[in-house]
């Protein structure tokens, strides 16, 4: 009875100390790999990679007849996220064309973070994608300013500013500022396309980004 009881018990914490080292969206990548079996990706697709605001858009191939969309956007990521995730986030896909959206909530974990710390998570995010698609379009979303993290508007506003110079820069690249096509006639953000969280979008939201990222499509 001590040998079964003492091996329960092991098991038990072998599955509980498995559970405890998967990281945060470990969850998500398996749903993005089980859907990769039922649907195996097609090829020249544009691949959207970020956090919730994509994750949302659970309707963007609407929004771009013509287009095929690969929407990876997960839960609440951050760049760290999609720099511990790359190699799935990558591996699974031969697209024409990167969309990213991310940096917004590395600096809503920690409102001290300085903005050079967020471009260098890009930048090496940027560089994983390189080393597997040299010669593909990437683009970049600017961060936007959602109105329920105002406090962090500064920093977002380094960060954008910076990660814009270094797309500059860079061939096949562009920076997608969304900050204008999101204010009203007084410059202020448009409270009116989000939903009460002043975080995530309602459809007008959307179509607001839609508009402006169509041109850069391939």
């Amino acid at each position: 009875m001590k040998k079964i009881l003492s091996a329960f018990l092991l098991l038990y914490f072998a599955i509980a100390f498995s559970q405890e080292k998967k990281p945060m969206f470990w969850q998500d990548i398996q749903e993005f790999k089980k859907l990769d079996q039922q649907n195996p990706p097609q090829k020249d697709a544009i691949l959207f990679i970020g956090s919730s605001s994509f994750t949302k858009w659970t309707d963007v191939a609407d929004y771009f007849p013509g287009k095929t969309i690969i929407n990876r956007g997960f839960g609440g990521s951050r760049l760290t996220d999609l720099n511990d995730f790359s190699n799935d986030l990558l591996a699974p896909y031969q697209p024409k064309q990167i969309i990213i959206y991310c940096g917004e909530n590395d600096f809503a974990d920690n409102h001290k973070l300085k903005a050079k710390v967020v471009v260098d998570r890009f930048k090496a995010f940027y560089k994983k994608i390189r080393e597997r698609f040299p010669d593909i379009e990437v683009d970049y979303i600017s961060i936007k300013y959602s109105p329920s993290r105002e406090v962090i508007w500064p920093q977002m506003k380094v960060a954008n500013k910076k990660i814009a110079a270094f797309m500059k820069k860079e061939p096949n690249a562009e920076f997608i500022d969304v900050t204008k096509a999101m204010e009203d006639a007084n410059g202020n953000v448009r409270k009116d396309i989000f939903v009460e969280d002043m975080l995530h979008f309602k459809p007008e939201g959307y179509k607001i980004w839609a508009k402006v990222i169509t041109p850069y499509m391939k």
